[in-house]
């Protein structure tokens, strides 16, 4: 029997969680008896057995990692903290792992990566471009060398993490997507981000300093426009080659947006490697 994948969700808003779990199994591919459901916002992480899953994904959330630790709240600091901490253990194996931009910020913190407000990106889609090293990497390998993402950010990397591989890029924001080792992946963009769900956040975080109140509608008409096929096929990659074919594939044959049906996403099944 495989093991579940664990997802780690930081929202404290229900709809912005619920829809972000959903996309997540949806264009992962999953069941939900597939996948074990941290929400840590409120409690922080449980105690995590590495063994027990096959690889960790770890959504988006409103917290700041840049954020002076004297206006962070104590919960917000019990989740760095123990963040920092599953992180050494993960390293150490080099155990699966796809962090989406909260993600991104946790895990380049680790590294030592500086963190600040210089490469925010404002809701909505974005152009990103492969490094050389990105068109080699299994779960990039044969994708276009810049495609279309959805991103919403106050904060980022300012440069390439300390130890890591930079995949993706673009003109607004060095770091995109790396890799440290060889299975622990971060994204600054949103992997299962759809309409649908950005309209979602956009109503639960109009007022968290993403983009002004007023200009909502117009975001919401703009994100309605975005296809990003490319970010969900990586979302659905890392799923196989972490925990095999997807059972629930079949079903979203057709899906303009998913098209988890590309053979080309065989190439990375069931290659979990601990190769130093």
């Amino acid at each position: 029997m495989k093991r579940p994948i664990l997802v780690i969700q930081l929202r404290p808003e229900d709809a912005a969680a619920n829809s972000e779990f959903g996309a997540i199994l949806r264009y992962g591919g999953l069941r939900e008896d597939e996948v074990v459901r941290a929400r840590v916002e409120r409690t922080g992480l449980p105690g995590i057995e590495l063994g027990d899953y096959a690889s960790i994904i770890v959504g988006g959330s409103p917290f700041d990692v840049s954020t002076p630790d004297n206006a962070k709240s104590a919960i917000q600091k019990r989740i760095e903290s123990d963040f920092m901490a599953l992180f050494e253990r993960i390293v150490a194996v080099d155990f699966p792992f796809l962090g989406a931009c909260s993600g991104n910020g946790l895990l380049g913190k680790y590294c030592g990566a500086h963190i600040s407000t210089k490469y925010a990106e404002p809701v909505g889609g974005a152009d990103i471009k492969l490094t050389e090293e990105g068109k080699r990497d299994p779960l990039l390998e044969g994708f276009p060398g810049s495609f279309r993402v959805l991103l919403g950010h106050k904060e980022a990397c300012d440069d390439i993490p300390p130890g890591a591989v930079l995949l993706a890029f673009s003109a607004a924001c060095p770091v995109q997507m790396f890799r440290l080792r060889n299975n622990i992946y971060a994204t600054q963009f949103h992997p299962e981000g759809d309409p649908d769900g950005f309209v979602v956040r956009i109503n639960a975080y109009r007022r968290h300093g993403y983009f002004p109140p007023e200009t909502a509608d117009k975001l919401v008409a703009a994100v309605a426009n975005e296809d990003t096929p490319v970010p969900q096929r990586i979302l659905a990659r890392f799923v196989r080659r972490y925990h095999g074919e997807p059972v629930s594939r079949s079903a979203h044959r057709g899906n303009r947006r998913a098209r988890l049906d590309d053979p080309s996403d065989r190439s990375g099944m069931n290659s979990y490697s601990r190769r130093s």
